[in-house]
């Protein structure tokens, strides 16, 4: 009976990459983590799988609806689809060991099962900071926040980008004078602006019970235009007497000021009214983060302030501040935008040490010598041709070649060849570690 083959496939929504996309795909996330560690975030990681009622602590709704459950025996067991509830459930579970304001990050792999469409994905990496801090956190790491995310996208190597903030407390304030009810589904709403277009969002509000008065008011409010200093004399100007709204103003204006203690180029954030963020754990500072040259693929990293990280796991209030990067959303995004325009090697190997005889000895010596020198370096093992080895180079794009012969291993002068230019050189191995690094 001959067997079955099994054509080979992957589940809609799950992404893998071919080796030179993972290399930059590696190498972003690397950028992440070390401008993360830079500003003295400790690295967390919570498990892939957690029980469902820690996940499922707050309820229903569409993360209930999202999410891979499953049973094992009698054990009720859930992927995790976010960072931040395993995170909540880590900071309750080991406070008394942890110190605080708790700077943590964490990368990792998230799942949800949501609707497959191209640019999103049902598993896909997540890297999100946060600070929480034990009882209160100052506005100040309200500031910090962007003054990070400023010096990650820069470093990834983007100039053009604006980090877009708001405050939950000036909205629900405005909400308010206006006697709006269902504030969280009016902020949800009004979330979606960019991707539907203000027209159907006047419907939606309409749909949820807003009158046309309220929703003309709503429109100019979000549409206030200027610096940020602008916004924030257009926002006093106003003068709503509303208690929520005034600390929402005032946080807002400390932290544009704070910002601006951090560094961040006035160019790099701005006041955004609009910004509502959908999640409604959020109560004060939120941010959004566009790259203007590619508008197209929306925001690249987002979060916010929330009052209580931990409030289904503990008494204890834990407030708390935090972003999250999409990376496999951005980079499969910038990679159909075109962003990575110079062609990437499809492995890490620097130097491939080539034997041109059956003595493999002097080649392993040789590689273990480039790698004591952190110079990264293989040693092709196979027979053949030295033109099929040469195209194994050129196919992983290997920048450089050791061809080694009896003439080599009796006068130590090794032939490198440099695979770009076509050049050869005799080079000791020492030579060939500096001309290399």
């Amino acid at each position: 009976m001959s067997k079955q083959i099994v054509k080979p496939s992957t589940l809609p929504g799950f992404l893998e990459f071919l080796p030179g996309d993972q290399v930059i795909f590696n190498r972003m996330m690397d950028t992440i983590r070390k401008t993360y560690e830079k500003y003295g975030f400790i690295p967390v990681d919570t498990p892939t799988i957690e029980k469902s009622e820690v996940l499922l602590a707050k309820g229903g709704g569409d993360t209930e609806k999202q999410i891979y459950r499953f049973n094992k025996g009698d054990s009720d067991l859930s992927l995790r689809f976010d960072l931040t509830v395993p995170l909540a459930r880590y900071v309750a579970q080991h406070m008394s060991e942890l110190t605080f304001p708790f700077r943590r990050y964490q990368i990792g792999k998230v799942f949800r099962g949501e609707r497959n469409q191209k640019g999103r994905f049902r598993e896909f990496y997540q890297c999100d900071i946060d600070i929480i801090g034990n009882g209160k956190l100052s506005v100040i790491n309200d500031a910090e926040i962007p003054s990070i995310i400023y010096s990650t996208f820069t470093a990834l190597g983007f100039d053009s980008f604006t980090i877009h903030i708001n405050n939950r407390k000036v909205l629900n304030g405005f909400f308010d004078s206006l006697a709006v009810e269902n504030k969280v589904e009016v902020l949800r709403i009004i979330d979606k602006l960019d991707k539907i277009g203000m027209d159907a969002v006047k419907s939606e509000l309409k749909e949820v019970g807003l009158k046309d008065e309220a929703i003309e008011k709503i429109e100019q409010f979000i549409n206030i235009q200027g610096s940020n200093d602008d916004i924030l004399a257009s926002l006093e100007k106003l003068g709503i007497e509303n208690e929520e709204f005034a600390a929402g103003l005032d946080e807002l204006s400390k932290v544009v000021s704070y910002i601006r203690q951090f560094g961040v180029p006035e160019k790099n954030f701005a006041i955004d009214l609009k910004i509502a963020r959908g999640l409604d754990y959020y109560t004060g500072t939120v941010y959004e983060t566009i790259l203007n040259d590619y508008p197209g693929i929306g925001s690249v990293c987002s979060g916010g302030r929330y009052d209580n990280l931990a409030e289904y796991y503990t008494t204890q209030k834990l407030p708390g501040v935090g972003i999250s990067i999409g990376l496999s959303r951005l980079f499969y995004q910038l990679k159909e935008a075109g962003f990575f325009k110079e062609e990437i090697a499809a492995t890490l190997t620097k130097v491939l040490v080539v034997p041109m005889d059956e003595n493999t000895a002097y080649s392993i010596g040789v590689a273990n010598k480039l790698r004591q020198s952190d110079v990264a370096s293989e040693v092709y093992l196979e027979g053949g041709k030295l033109q099929k080895k040469l195209n194994y180079a050129n196919k992983l794009g290997i920048p450089y070649v050791i061809l080694i012969g009896s003439d080599e291993i009796e006068t130590n002068e090794l032939t490198l060849k440099d695979m770009k230019v076509g050049e050869q050189f005799k080079l000791s191995v020492d030579e060939i570690i500096n001309k290399v690094k």
